[in-house]
């Protein structure tokens, strides 16, 4: 018997090392990085305010948009909240913190379709002394939203995720003109 050629094994396909995707997955991050970086790409910060510590007064208690404001202010990292106006640099103080709820569209038999949601923020900036910073300034927005009863659960936890939207843009747009207020 005459043994025929023997034939090498076939080759093996083999994966890149793990060092090496590790390298290239590094590699692909970095570019990117530099790419973001390049085109003025930044995360949104809290804007840095011009004081170092600020009074909230004028609120409800246990209000929402307080308790947002307060958090976008410490995460600021140059403001604290401080509850003494002795102790404070400057005293925001809200004026109307409102919510508001309207029927926009009905059906001929009376029933809701469409409802509008509000939220108004009246506030100012001042000194513990009285002296004005920011002049009384107004913030209002609206939503708009269908309506079914057959679904009224739904909608109302969409109603609830409508108005916290609203009370994380006006505190994000209170935090602006606050950065923009000026100095002491």
């Amino acid at each position: 018997m005459t043994a025929g050629p023997r034939q090498a094994p076939a080759a093996r396909h083999r994966p890149a090392s793990s060092s090496r995707r590790r390298w290239l997955a590094g590699a692909s991050v970095a570019a990117l990085a530099a790419a973001l970086g390049g085109c003025g790409f930044a995360l949104r910060r809290a804007p840095a305010l011009r004081f170092r510590s600020v009074q909230l007064r004028g609120f409800a208690e246990r209000s929402p948009l307080a308790e947002e404001l307060r958090r976008q202010i410490e995460a600021s990292g140059t403001t604290r909240v401080v509850e003494s106006p002795a102790d404070a640099d400057a005293v925001l103080e809200a004026l109307v913190d409102a919510r508001e709820k309207s029927v926009v569209a009905s059906t001929a038999a009376g029933q809701v379709r469409e409802v509008q949601l509000r939220a108004r923020f009246d506030f100012r900036l001042r000194t513990p002394g009285g002296r004005e910073l920011l002049a009384p300034r107004e913030i209002l927005l609206s939503r708009d939203m269908s309506y079914s009863e057959t679904i009224a659960l739904a909608k109302e936890q969409e109603e609830a995720a409508l108005y916290r939207a609203m009370q994380n843009d006006i505190a994000a747009q209170v935090m602006r003109r606050l950065a923009a207020a000026g100095p002491l």
